[in-house]
């Protein structure tokens, strides 16, 4: 099994992910309603982890992100960088954040890590 990581920024304020939603008629002629978080390359907190990030927003941002009449692809690009590194750490966390039934802050609390070595069938 992986292990999970929490990942914070600014020391565990909210932030927010560069995201897209749009409506649309499936061939019924229902409405479909879909959304997708972005991504960009890893920074160097979450490289480790994985080969791609969740694209965070700068919080000056948010309002721009949000405006729909926005159509400068330059201002736009600028806002889908990896998030600066130096404002973020990470920590491994329990596997009980894998199962649903744990909503609780014990899900996000650290845990050390313990090196287990694969077994001969694993």
């Amino acid at each position: 099994m992986k292990q999970p990581y929490c990942f914070e920024v600014n020391d565990g304020e909210l932030f927010a992910f560069a995201g897209l939603w749009d409506r649309w008629k499936d061939p019924s002629g229902n409405w479909v309603k879909t959304c997708s978080i972005l991504t960009t390359i890893p920074n160097a907190v979450t490289s480790a982890v994985h080969d791609r990030m969740p694209v965070i927003l700068d919080p000056d941002n948010y309002d721009l992100w949000l405006d729909p009449g926005m159509t400068n692809v330059e201002a736009v690009s600028e806002m889908l960088k990896p998030f600066d590194a130096r404002l973020m750490r990470c920590y491994p966390v329990s596997t009980r954040i894998n199962h649903v039934a744990n909503d609780d802050a014990g899900c996000s609390a650290p845990v050390e890590l313990t090196e287990t070595q694969a077994g001969l069938f694993s």
